[in-house]
């Protein structure tokens, strides 16, 4: 095996857990990778990046308070629940029109529907998805999130919209809750404290929708809860109750982020032209379409004032 491939891919796994590479350009440079070398580690890459996607996810727990969740408010919940039942139901109609084959369709759908890379990091491994199946889906996820992420302060005040108007927008229509966070923050401080709160009510429907999903992926034998899931709860329990761990689960938190970082690099690796050409078009339109579509629904909705906060 050539040496400067195993080199490159060393080096730049090690700078994807220095927290220098954002999320979406940790995956970008994998994407990269695989395009450009055969793998040197392609098996050992694979369940790394399995083991280490499931521990990320429970260390991201540890950066939810309960308390603040609740404070959305009944009304945050219920368009939640709304719009998270629209955002399937439109991307699951969608993924069958374009004929999108595997766990794609619904890995962007969840993703759209909840919260971007962590819904898909959550929901993956229940469903068996593939190196291809979930870098396809976290790539097109991730791209629209970075396209919200710029334009959606400029749209607001095109429309003129209030702050507590975007900060519910943003919060419904972004993927990522740091986008979400950086959209609003920009947008200014009310936005930043609905928006925020709001986001962080949806992120909290990863857990009953990774339940469902094992139960409908085990129907024909006994369910199996899995086991990130549970802990995943057991981490914002711990962080919204347990006063003691306050000095450390800040630092348990950016170890996940760090982690789910270098996932997506390890992700990213494992494509190549020929799974590329395998995978097609149709994945990346149906997230442009659902994204479109959950976007203009939702601001139709909060301007004129049918959605509010």
């Amino acid at each position: 095996m050539p040496t400067v491939p195993k080199i490159i891919f060393v080096l730049a796994l090690a700078l994807s857990f220095t927290g220098l590479l954002s999320p979406p350009i940790a995956l970008t440079v994998g994407i990269v990778f695989g395009l450009s070398f055969p793998h040197p580690y392609i098996n050992e890459s694979r369940g790394i990046a399995r083991t280490l996607l499931q521990s990320s996810v429970v260390a991201l727990g540890l950066g939810m308070n309960l308390h603040e969740v609740l404070k959305a408010g009944r009304s945050g919940f219920v368009y939640t629940a709304l719009g998270i039942s629209f955002a399937l139901l439109v991307g699951l109609a969608l993924g069958k029109f374009f004929g999108v084959r595997g766990n794609s369709s619904f890995l962007i759908t969840a993703g759209t529907a909840i919260c971007g890379g962590s819904a898909i990091a959550a929901i993956g491994p229940i469903l068996q998805a593939n190196e291809e199946e979930m870098a396809v889906s976290l790539g097109t996820v991730f791209i629209l999130n970075s396209v919200a992420l710029l334009i959606f302060p400029s749209i607001g005040n095109a429309l003129h919209l209030s702050q507590s108007q975007f900060g519910l927008w943003a919060a419904l229509a972004i993927h990522d809750t740091s986008s979400v966070v950086g959209a609003a923050t920009k947008y200014g401080a009310q936005a930043l404290v609905i928006g925020t709160t709001v986001k962080l009510a949806r992120a909290l429907w990863i857990v009953p929708l990774a339940l469902a999903t094992a139960a409908v992926k085990h129907h024909r034998s006994r369910i199996q809860i899995p086991w990130f899931i549970l802990f995943f709860i057991l981490a914002a329990v711990l962080n919204t109750y347990v006063r003691t761990l306050e000095h450390i689960t800040p630092s348990l938190f950016t170890l996940g982020r760090l982690g789910l970082t270098a996932t997506l690099f390890l992700i990213g690796s494992g494509i190549s032209r020929s799974t590329l050409k395998t995978v097609g078009w149709r994945p990346l339109l149906l997230g442009v379409l659902l994204w479109l579509t959950v976007g203009m629904t939702s601001l139709y909705f909060i301007r004129t004032g049918l959605i509010a906060f």
